[in-house]
């Protein structure tokens, strides 16, 4: 199916997935245009099912233009339209890590975002003073004030979706503060997570790291203290239009390095059991997921679209040769992601 040019799509600055997006279209240079509002204020294109940012405006099977959301459905179907300049790795070994760390990426690092974001005093205000004026037509002052309060309020009283709270909050900071230390030595060596080319775990990584890393001030200062490497590698990954990616640019199933097996390590570390704590919670009909990460209690409400991601996970492991399947299991062995797949 072909793309419109340009691209349509709603988003704002401090979304990140509208952030990661923006990178994809910039890296794969498709023409795009980005409409800095959300999809309820815009009159004259289709509305989403769930309103979620960003959303994509394409055309469906019949033609007709509808609106579309989930950057990780969307990236594969530019990589189809489109045949240069694709994210999703060739060796189906390692398309399969690459669609494990953005899962991770997606699914996990936002939960340090919004822990960040919404937790302490000095980032909910800044969050708070910012996001309601992040648009073209800025609302007057007065009712600014009146909409970060609310907006503030809604977002922390939405911290339990993506399981912040007072006792997971330990889990959270010291997986977060272990990835920049894991991430920076990576990327001294390597220009990205998935070798000299960028893959879809490089541009889910950079979309929670661009509020990480560069907008919220407590995470900021972490990455700043531990990880120079990491906040440069943000501002780089802002625009790789001018990048000339080779067909080998990936890594192949004899070049992943230590230094991202020790990435997949802290994916298995806390991303596994939460995974399958929340299957279990979610086949159990269960009112909450309790579980047991790096030592400590984990404890949340049921995620019913991370179970969706464990699910789409598996079915890409099992769909993989027996003989790709062998070398996938070999790749990941030690790390504890093996859990995701057993």
């Amino acid at each position: 199916m072909t793309l419109p040019t340009p691209v349509t799509l709603a988003g704002a600055p401090p979304s990140p997935y509208t952030r990661k997006m923006l990178s994809v279209l910039r890296y794969r240079r498709i023409p795009y245009k980005v409409i800095w509002k959300q999809p309820r204020e815009i009159d004259d294109l289709p509305q989403p099912k769930v309103s979620l940012l960003p959303t994509f405006y394409l055309p469906n099977e019949a033609g007709e233009l509808e609106a579309v959301v989930d950057s990780t459905p969307l990236i594969t179907r530019f990589d189809k339209a489109v045949a240069e300049r694709r994210v999703r790795p060739t060796d189906p070994v390692i398309r399969m890590l690459d669609d494990l760390l953005e899962d991770y990426g997606d699914e996990w690092l936002t939960k340090a975002m919004f822990h960040y974001r919404w937790h302490y005093q000095a980032d909910i205000k800044q969050a708070g003073d910012v996001l309601p004026r992040a648009r073209i037509k800025a609302p007057k002052e007065e009712d600014a004030r009146k909409l970060s309060q609310i907006f503030s309020e809604r977002q922390i009283s939405r911290l339990y979706v993506v399981g912040s709270n007072n006792t997971t909050a330990p889990v959270i900071e010291d997986s977060f503060k272990r990835l920049i230390e894991v991430l920076r030595d990576h990327l001294t060596a390597h220009s990205f997570l998935m070798g000299d080319r960028p893959g879809a775990a490089d541009f889910a990584f950079y979309g929670q790291l661009t509020q990480l890393a560069q907008f919220d001030p407590t995470p900021t200062r972490l990455v700043l203290d531990i990880a120079p490497r990491v906040y440069a590698w943000v501002l780089l990954m802002e625009d790789l239009s001018a990048e000339e990616p080779r067909d080998d640019g990936w890594f192949t199933t004899d070049t992943v390095p230590a230094t991202l097996k020790a990435v997949l390590t802290e994916v298995g570390r806390v991303y596994a059991p939460f995974l399958l704590a929340n299957a279990t919670a979610l086949m159990e009909g269960a009112e909450e997921v309790r579980t047991e990460i790096c030592g400590a209690t984990w404890v949340q409400k049921p995620f019913p679209y991370q179970g969706k991601c464990l699910d789409a996970l598996r079915r890409s492991h099992a769909a993989l040769s027996e003989a790709d399947r062998t070398r996938f299991d070999d790749l990941i062995a030690g790390t504890g992601c093996e859990a995701i797949f057993a």
